[in-house]
């Protein structure tokens, strides 16, 4: 399944994978290959995030007025199915696809020249401040609160499950400026904090898969200026809106399912499981299901090229099916490592470490991945609220 390529496209692709040749590292692929978290690691991340930046290539759906690439739709394809065929760490969307394109949109002048062409170059780090204890899919009962003093806003409460705060320079939050009303939605507002600001307190969550990624942060007296306020205050719910737009279904996620699963078919192989028919069934499931996906984004990138905005359904849409697909193929990967799923690999990162048993690097990250991707389906909206939101839309 792929778009029809025109010569100008073939020689693009021609290009892209003598650059990966050239410039994409046995280690950056290993450390990609051993990675049990969402997100890269921060040192793989950012080495080929610079790498990325010295080509032009880093943003590729940014325009280029703001330092990205401006590639046409299949362009972006290309480039993302020949980074998943070759094992490139994914970079973190925190900034790149969630807070740079929400500034673009509605950040001023100002906003736009400080922090776009840092979070281009990495020299900012970026993490999410949505959810809170008790407000995580009912976002809008949000409580952290932010109160107007002067030229600043005091902040006081708390976020949680806030991957990677503690490599964080910046958060994007969201944040309630306005007295409470009966719309829940009503004064919020989205703020830009400098994480090295005092009063702000990183406390780390393990999770089940025995990562350090995610956190709670604590926000006691922090002030933050009021030239850090992207939009209007109050404006809060309808920018987070059109970020989750982004971040439930602004990546092409069928090219780097595909190439995971074809490890897990690897995996599977190596070990005689593929003799087991259940196993096999299973895994021509799941294939049938990602070519599924890569034709709903298709269809997707068709729409979005002669300019109509596909808008939060398919973005829903998009993010049930991936986050859904994720998990089955980590469930494929269990399955195919028999009794060895019971071998236990305590240290993080993986690729910074030696093995403490005898499993290859194919088998050793397995179960903390299977682990971890128990939660593809609760953050970025529960598939329980995608479901809602397409059911609203498709039947009223």
């Amino acid at each position: 399944m792929s778009p029809i390529l025109d010569a100008d496209d073939l020689a693009f692709r021609d290009e892209v994978r003598v650059f990966l040749r050239e410039r994409l590292t046995d280690d950056l692929v290993r450390a990609t290959r051993l990675n049990t978290s969402v997100f890269s690691e921060p040192d793989v991340c950012l080495r080929w995030q610079r790498i990325l930046f010295e080509r032009g290539w880093v943003a590729p759906a940014w325009p280029v007025e703001h330092g990205g690439a401006g590639w046409s739709l299949v362009r972006r394809w290309i480039f993302e199915t020949e980074l998943a065929r070759a094992g490139a760490p994914p970079l973190s969307p925190l900034g790149l696809r969630m807070a740079g394109p929400v500034i673009m949109r509605f950040g001023t002048p100002e906003q736009r020249a400080r922090w776009l062409p840092r979070m281009l170059s990495g020299e900012d780090v970026w993490c999410q401040g949505y959810s809170e204890p008790g407000s995580g899919s009912d976002l809008a009962s949000l409580k952290t609160r932010a109160v107007r003093d002067g030229d600043a806003y005091v902040v006081d409460g708390t976020k949680i499950w806030t991957t990677h705060a503690h490599h964080a320079d910046m958060m994007f939050a969201l944040v309630r400026t306005g007295a409470d009303s009966a719309r829940r939605q009503d004064g919020i507002s989205f703020l830009l904090i400098d994480m090295r600001t005092p009063g702000i307190t990183v406390r780390p969550i393990r999770s089940a898969s025995g990562d350090h990624e995610v956190n709670q942060v604590f926000f006691d007296g922090v002030r933050v200026p009021l030239a850090n306020r992207v939009g209007e205050e109050g404006q809060g719910w309808t920018i987070a809106k059109y970020l989750l737009e982004f971040e439930r279904g602004g990546a092409l996620a069928a090219a780097r399912l595909r190439a995971a699963l074809e490890r897990v078919v690897a995996l599977a192989g190596a070990r005689g499981a593929l003799g087991d028919p259940d196993l096999a069934l299973a895994v021509s499931a799941v294939e049938v299901d990602v070519d599924a996906l890569e034709s709903t984004e298709l269809r997707v990138m068709a729409t979005m090229q002669v300019g109509q905005n596909p808008g939060g359904l398919v973005s829903s849409m998009l993010k049930l099916r991936w986050s859904e697909l994720q998990q089955a193929i980590t469930r494929l990967a269990v399955r195919a490592l028999g009794a060895d799923a019971l071998v236990w690999e305590t240290e993080r990162p993986m690729h910074l470490h030696p093995p403490l048993s005898s499993l290859d690097d194919e088998a050793r990250p397995v179960v903390a991945q299977y682990l971890n991707a128990r939660a593809y389906t609760i953050f970025g909206g529960s598939s329980e609220i995608q479901r809602e939101i397409v059911a609203r839309e498709v039947l009223g």
